[in-house]
């Protein structure tokens, strides 16, 4: 095949036109940005187009780079997909997750996924930001937002939670006096389930703000207020009595709960079983 640019040349392009940035695509490929820059060139000597238009402190396709860069990541993805099925040994599956999903509810269910697909070696890495599917940290992603469709990703429904007040047992019996457990990553929750939940714009609020439902759930534990929160990480806090549900108000969460990969990613086999097993979790606990 003697018309084929050299992989490298195509590595450089398909990292930049997927960043828009020759320092990322550098930082990615573990090179240097004058190394990005000179494949680029090269690249765009052998096809006789410019791919990129070059600003001061970034870059942005032509639209011939723009034509071209599917076709380059495409083709990447079948080589992934096709060492996948040839390649013995372990498959390695980074999954991107939320620290309190990873918490309270994947792990206590992984070792299930592990002991059927024991050639899938699964390494987590734990996000707290909205949702953002970071490429270089994850194969996959469990994500919650109301805008799945991105350019170059795909995105599977996996469910559609609900948000429940929760409290310490202990204070259940104070909830009139105790503040409300906001996360300001999530302001709208809490405000949506007040609303619901008949209680006034007035109804006092912690001066402590969290990250995560994880830390809200724990505060709440310890009796600091009521935390607002997705039913399905406090089910098992609920059984065991560590947790109570103060009000009878459950309103759906605004967002939706989505798997994310890259578009042409969900064939591999190893998204593929983890999205299956994802999905029968999911109807079990339903």
């Amino acid at each position: 095949m003697p018309n084929l640019p050299p992989l490298s040349a195509l590595r450089a392009f398909e990292a930049a036109a997927r960043h828009l940035s020759f320092r990322a695509a550098a930082d990615e490929l573990n090179v240097t940005q004058s190394a990005i820059s000179h494949q680029v060139a090269e690249l765009e000597r052998r096809l006789g187009v410019s791919l990129f238009r070059r600003h001061s402190r970034r870059v942005e396709l032509t639209d011939a780079g723009a034509t071209y860069q599917p076709y380059v990541r495409d083709a990447f993805d079948r080589i992934e997909q096709g060492t996948a099925l040839v390649t013995r040994g372990a498959a390695t599956l980074d999954v991107q997750v939320y620290v309190t999903v990873a918490v309270r509810w994947l792990i206590p269910r992984l070792h299930r996924f592990n002991a059927t697909q024991p050639d899938i070696r699964v390494r987590l890495n734990t996000s707290t930001f909205d949702w953002e599917f970071d490429e270089a940290a994850g194969d996959v992603a469990i994500v919650c937002t109301d805008r799945p469709e991105r350019p170059g990703l795909h995105a599977t429904h996996l469910f559609d939670a609900q948000l429940v007040a929760v409290c310490s047992p202990a204070a259940d019996a104070a909830t009139t006096s105790l503040p409300l457990l906001q996360l300001y990553t999530a302001p709208d929750e809490a405000d949506a389930w007040r609303r619901a939940a008949g209680l006034p714009d007035t109804a006092a609020t912690a001066t402590t703000r969290f990250d995560s439902y994880l830390l809200a759930i724990e505060a709440a534990i310890e009796g600091q207020g009521i935390a607002v929160v997705p039913s399905f990480l406090v089910e098992s806090d609920l059984r065991s009595g560590r947790l109570a549900t103060p009000f009878d108000a459950s309103i759906p969460q605004p967002r939706r709960w989505y798997l994310v990969c890259r578009s042409g990613q969900q064939q591999l086999p190893q998204v593929r079983a983890f999205a299956d097993w994802l999905h029968a979790e999911v109807g079990a606990a339903q």
